[in-house]
């Protein structure tokens, strides 16, 4: 839990109220047009109480300004910590990322990413927290925490969405305990035990082969050239929370990373935005229109869908969003070369995902 503990007034900030106090009682005492009873004398007397109030008040929001101030720059850097910006390049990928919280002065929301590079290869994770906003900020956290220890630790990508599994269930099993501390276990009833997360996990080998688990997500819209096309439309798993992982689990086989192909992973805010007029929007419609004419920066497939996805929505989305970009460049510039930008985009492969015939269709 993030505390914003408030400083004790100090000596300097009580000088001018004390001044501005010192003013009103030195007028009523000591100046003798304060005692008369007068028309024009109580316009005077009126006039610098009013003076000092307004003083005191501008005092007062001024130093509530600064505070508000040192608030949100401490929350940006804490939500910074929890979704940190992803770095541009990841073992020959580009990577581009963003998220837009449905939640005021909310930087990070109930979506989730992350890619890292291992010695397995590129993994990353896409996945998104039931609700929306702050209060899904704790779910977030616990996910990605586990995620980016065992991304490193885990030799088989199913390894990696078990510690996914088992960190969500520890987390919901704290978060009931802290609410309800006579109860061991959320029960049936309560609302912890309808909490869920959607995720999607992939894996990137250095010899281009592309793995994913996906449980409950909406699957990556593939991109190479002018087309665009769902990376598969097989059924996904179950979200992780509700209902145990299978007891035999293997990835399913995506094909190969092509260089210059775009894989690009959203969360159900993109899709599931509606306008006015309760329409959809149209995603697929967005990333073809963008790259019809000749391959764009992952940067700017970003802001072309956000400024797509504001516009249909007035300005006003109403589910947190995030989307994630990868490009195959491989061979393309000098091996190793990186610099700090949250953005980038990387790139997948040719064949279609074929399902593995222990994880059959769940959802």
């Amino acid at each position: 839990m993030i505390r914003i503990k408030a400083r004790a007034p100090t000596a300097r900030g009580a000088v001018l109220p004390t001044l501005w106090g010192a003013v009103a009682v030195a007028y009523k005492f000591g100046c003798p047009v304060a005692r008369q009873d007068g028309f024009g004398a109580r316009i005077v007397t009126s006039a610098v109480f009013l003076a000092v109030g307004t003083g005191l008040i501008v005092h007062v929001r001024r130093a509530l300004l600064r505070e508000l101030r040192q608030a949100r720059r401490v929350a940006r850097v804490a939500q910074s910590v929890v979704l940190r910006p992803l770095p541009p390049r990841l073992d020959g990928l580009n990577v581009a990322a963003a998220q837009l919280s449905a939640e005021r002065g909310a930087v990070v929301g109930g979506d989730l990413y992350e890619a890292v590079a291992t010695e397995y290869g590129v993994r990353v994770v896409m996945g998104d927290v039931r609700g929306h906003g702050l209060t899904a900020l704790g779910t977030v956290a616990a996910v990605l925490g586990s995620f980016r220890e065992a991304a490193h630790d885990e030799p088989e990508l199913g390894g990696v969405l078990r510690r996914l599994e088992r960190a969500l269930a520890r987390h919901l099993r704290e978060r009931a305990r802290a609410e309800h501390p006579a109860n061991g276990t959320p029960d049936p009833d309560h609302p912890v035990a309808e909490e869920f997360v959607t995720v999607l996990l992939l894996e990137i080998g250095r010899d281009g082969e592309l793995r994913a688990f996906n449980c409950g997500h909406p699957w990556p819209y593939r991109i190479s050239g002018a087309r665009v096309e769902p990376l598969t439309r097989d059924d996904p798993l179950p979200p992780l929370g509700p209902f145990p992982l299978p007891a035999e689990l293997e990835a399913q086989s995506c094909g190969q990373l092509l260089r210059g192909d775009s894989l690009v992973l959203f969360t159900d805010g993109v899709e599931d935005a509606r306008d006015v007029r309760g329409r959809f929007f149209a995603l697929p419609d967005v990333l073809r229109e963008t790259v019809r004419d000749h391959p764009v920066s992952p940067q700017a497939v970003l802001r072309t869908v956000f400024r797509a996805l504001l516009h249909h929505t007035t300005g006003r989305p109403t589910d947190d969003t995030a989307l994630l970009v990868l490009r195959n460049d491989r061979g393309r510039g000098r091996p190793g070369q990186a610099t700090a930008f949250r953005g980038g985009a990387g790139g997948l492969a040719g064949a279609s995902c074929e399902a593995p015939q222990s994880t059959g269709p769940t959802r």
